[in-house]
């Protein structure tokens, strides 16, 4: 399996390249082509926490903004030990597109430190958090910049993030950041959004290739946030979840999975590696097993030139940003694969993001059925104006996106106009 740590490409390359295929089909002029590939500002930060022993250990955090022509800027926060700059810049860029393409007035943006949340205790991981909102809170506004949770992240962090920035202004400002608990103005499925929104797109994916929910197998890769939902609720459709894994390794079931056990059983124990009555698998065999849907939602770039040969499946459904290099695709599109496209398919997050900070700014709140009908409304709307492009254009369903998020973003600079 390809992981941060090995990888042997950059993720904004990757992020350029996709880009790059997409204006082809846009002729636009070459300094606007430079303008959109120019993140607006990039923010580095070097900051100390008291650790418990009492000692002083500097961290390196991060926070991009790719774009701000449709409106503030909107990404997540991710804590890893491989985050970088690189890799920062290309997930601002993507959010760019991914909220162009869901008609969200947002643009794009990303932040992290380089950490491994897990070797820090409770106590160590809010002091961290503190210090870094501090340290970005002159980019952050409920009007220019709302963050989220990534990955290594959750409602909790958001929650020490929004009472930090809270603080500096006196008072309390819920829509500086969504992902939130709900205690303190967060938005009812915003937990679920992003893996339930890839089942939405998932499912209207198989229904225009004519494929039976009943009759289809799935492989999940990342038993996390997004990869657990989207399982659920894909084996709530009538799937069979054929194989699943998380970092320590995976599983696999040729009769497929009872999820909600599975999830039951991670609670339990902390890992789905050692669930009993399945075959030990690793990651990498799990992207190459025999199934009709794959769908990666772990890190960026698993599936390389060096996988992509192996894998079987007909239909990838991207939960995670980035999962295929552009090698990696270029197989598989040779050999007939589908994509739904990480902009596309992992999008509910960020348009219940949006949803929640709707919320928040207007004081009045939404039941969870409403929140998922809108997201279904959105992400079903969006996927039938992809896949009726790239039929148009005869492309495929990134570049379809792509073209289409991008011919948004460029609308809006053309109404806006370059300043001065």
């Amino acid at each position: 399996m390809s992981t941060a740590t090995t990888r042997r490409y950059s993720a904004s390359d990757v992020a350029r390249a996709q880009f790059l295929r997409a204006v082809r089909y846009l002729h636009l002029r070459d300094d606007l082509i430079e303008y959109l590939l120019t993140p607006k500002r990039e923010l580095i930060v070097h900051f100390p926490v008291i650790m418990d022993d009492g000692r002083m250990r500097m961290f390196t955090g991060y926070r991009v903004h790719h774009n701000t022509v449709k409106g503030p800027t909107k990404g997540g926060i991710r804590y890893h030990p491989d985050v970088n700059l690189d890799e920062i810049r290309a997930l601002a860029m993507w959010m760019t597109w991914k909220c162009a393409l869901m008609n969200l007035p947002y643009g794009g943006a990303k932040g992290g430190v380089q950490v491994d949340p897990k070797q820090l205790s409770k106590n160590e991981l809010r002091r961290l958090t503190r210090r870094y909102t501090t340290e970005i809170s002159i980019l952050i506004s409920p009007e220019g910049d709302v963050p989220a949770p990534d990955v290594g992240t959750n409602p909790e962090v958001m929650a020490w993030i929004m009472d930090t920035y809270s603080m500096h202004r006196g008072y309390s400002t819920p829509a500086v950041v969504t992902g939130k608990p709900i205690s303190i103005g967060g938005s009812q499925g915003r937990i679920e959004a992003t893996g339930t929104g890839v089942m939405f797109t998932t499912m209207e994916a198989m229904r225009h290739l004519g494929m039976d929910p009943a009759e289809t197998t799935v492989a999940v890769q990342g038993f996390g946030n997004v990869g657990s939902i989207a399982a659920l609720r894909m084996w709530e459709q009538g799937c069979k979840i054929i194989a699943l894994s998380d970092v320590n390794g995976g599983i696999y079931n040729s009769r497929g999975f009872h999820v909600r056990d599975v999830m039951r059983y991670q609670k339990e124990h902390g890992t789905i590696s050692t669930y009993p009555e399945a075959d030990a698998i690793t990651n990498a065999e799990l992207l190459t097993c025999r199934c009709d849907v794959l769908i990666p939602a772990a890190l960026e770039g698993v599936i390389d030139e060096l996988v992509a040969p192996g894998v079987k499946a007909r239909l990838i459904a991207e939960g995670a940003n980035g999962p295929c290099t552009t090698e990696g695709e270029e197989i598989l599109l040779d050999k007939g694969v589908t994509f739904v496209p990480d902009i596309l398919c992992n999008a509910g997050g960020v348009t219940v993001s949006y949803f929640e900070w709707v919320q928040d700014l207007q004081g009045f709140f939404w039941t969870e059925a409403e929140i998922f009908e809108r997201l279904r409304r959105l992400l079903l709307e969006n996927f039938r104006a992809v896949w009726e492009t790239a039929q148009e254009k005869r492309v495929d369903m990134r570049t379809a996106a792509y073209t289409l998020a991008i011919s948004r973003v460029v609308e809006a600079i053309e109404v806006r106009g370059i300043y001065p």
